[in-house]
């Protein structure tokens, strides 16, 4: 998808701010099939805790499991909150960045 973007700027539909739609969002919203989002980032944060809690999820109680890998792209040992899958690659912070860039 090689479309020319242009930052836009969006009212939060909860809090009523205003923020950023980057290109590089629209982009990613675009190839996922996203549509436009309704509410800014902090909004869109409490609401997904906010419906963790209901759920019993997401208590300081209960520590988010990690699992140590080694980066795929450069070799050095990070983790990630998922556990790996020998069939894809697995990258540390800035090789994805690169990766997602390309």
């Amino acid at each position: 998808m090689n479309r020319n973007y242009e930052n836009i700027i969006l009212q939060c539909a909860d809090c009523g701010c205003e923020f950023d739609f980057s290109p590089e969002e629209q982009e990613f919203y675009a190839e996922k099939g996203f549509s436009t989002p309704k509410r800014c980032a902090s909004c869109r944060s409490r609401n997904r805790q906010r419906k963790n809690e209901k759920r019993g999820g997401g208590g300081s109680n209960r520590p988010q499991v990690r699992y140590d890998v080694t980066c795929s792209a450069c070799g050095v040992k990070t983790t990630v909150p998922f556990k790996p899958n020998q069939d894809k690659p697995l990258y540390c912070p800035d090789c994805y960045r690169s990766q997602r860039q390309d």
